[in-house]
């Protein structure tokens, strides 16, 4: 069986300095923000061009906290895409605030900037929620349009958090999105382009006002700097709560496995990048191969075709021992949790794309002949139902 993602063949490139960096944690019994945790934070910011960058539990949190942060919460609306995974609207209901669904764009599966401009626009002329922040998806590994996208935040008075849990790396003109957004927040879970050996996610920021509030946030809202001056406490500040906060620590044994890989992302993306146009020559006449926006670097979380029998080639791709998956079957406007949450102007392009879309294998390390067997594979089967 061909794997759909390839730990294994990275875990064997890191070698001993990854199994050391790992034993090493364990040997020192700082499991919990031991000393690899602020080694992490600053060669994440470093990579993606961040003054500010906290690590915290998973990617899900790391989408939680600045909304905390803003005090977002009951009569908000926070705009986001339906097309994505539950952890992206999940956050909004859990802190008290609505999400409301906006439509993407056909060609690149991310958020519409004109399809949100008029969802702002209709939410707030209904007078019932309070527009607030806006949550845009870097699908599948690419950028979504953060010029236009900020540009309709700022129009709005919006905040803009760039969820790159499956794209932290792409880039835009040449750019991370945080150039853009107010915040980036990513995960690690493992089958993520950066992915850890277990869960946890990171919050990357321009403000350090914001990174001090999610220092705090992040720990039980324990006292931080700015909440100490003037005064005296002699005491570790966790023992000091000065708001409602979350326990959102990072692993310390994940922050020296991804101390290790950030050592070859860099090199993985340009990997990852070769994979794709391999694909985009072996199938682009046959399915719709996935279009990435002009000027766009993607890291290719997932490489992603649409096909008219979705379902049936999956069938038969699984009789040829080729994996793959289906990101998303079920749009998040259709699910129970999230079924009254409002969608002005509808989701068709959503809807549309969760019946055709069918993701193939996609790893740094897929080599060519087994490459060349998904392709084969796959012309054979459009082949016969044509």
């Amino acid at each position: 069986m061909i794997p759909f993602i390839d730990l294994q063949a990275q875990r064997r490139r890191l070698g001993q300095p990854l199994e050391d960096a790992i034993l090493e944690v364990v040997r020192s019994g700082a499991y919990i923000m031991g000393p690899q945790i602020a080694r992490f934070e600053a060669e994440l910011a470093a990579f993606g061009e961040a003054p500010h960058a906290l690590s915290c539990g998973s990617g899900t949190e790391a989408l939680i906290l600045p909304l905390m942060a803003w005090g977002i919460g009951p009569g908000d609306a926070v705009f986001c895409p339906a097309f994505t995974f539950a952890a992206t609207a999940e956050v909004m209901p859990l802190v008290g605030a609505t999400p409301v669904f906006v439509d993407i764009r056909p060609e690149t599966c991310t958020l519409d900037p004109e399809r949100l401009d008029s969802a702002i626009r209709a939410i707030d002329a209904e007078g019932r929620l309070k527009p607030r922040a806006v949550i845009a998806v870097d699908l599948f590994g690419q950028p979504a349009d953060y010029p236009a996208l900020a540009e309709v935040c700022a129009r709005h008075g919006l905040k803009l958090i760039a969820d790159s849990a499956q794209g932290f790396g792409c880039t835009l003109q040449g750019r991370q999105p945080l150039h853009w957004a107010d915040v980036t927040t990513t995960s690690f879970f493992p089958a993520k382009p950066l992915g850890a050996y277990g869960d946890g996610g990171a919050v990357l920021c321009k403000d350090a006002r914001l990174h001090d509030l999610l220092v705090s946030l992040r720990v039980h809202g324990q006292a931080v700097g700015s909440d100490l001056e003037g005064r005296t406490f002699d005491h570790d500040p966790k023992y000091l709560n000065m708001r409602v906060g979350l326990n959102s620590r990072m692993d310390t044994l994940q922050a020296a496995v991804l101390l290790q890989k950030l050592t070859i992302f860099a090199d993985e993306i340009v990997a990852r990048d070769r994979v794709a146009a391999r694909y985009a020559e072996g199938l682009g006449d046959v399915v719709t191969t996935p279009a990435v926006i002009p000027g766009g670097t993607s890291v290719w979380a997932q490489y992603t075709i649409e096909a008219e029998n979705r379902d049936g080639l999956a069938a038969h791709l699984k009789g040829e021992g080729v994996p793959t998956a289906v990101y998303y079957p079920v749009p998040l406007h259709r699910q129970a949790p999230y079924a009254h949450a409002p969608a002005p102007g509808g989701l068709p392009v959503t809807e549309a794309k969760a019946e055709r879309v069918l993701s193939l294998p996609m790893h740094a390390y897929l080599e060519p002949d087994v490459q060349d067997q998904i392709v084969a594979a796959i012309r054979n089967f459009v082949k016969r139902n044509r």
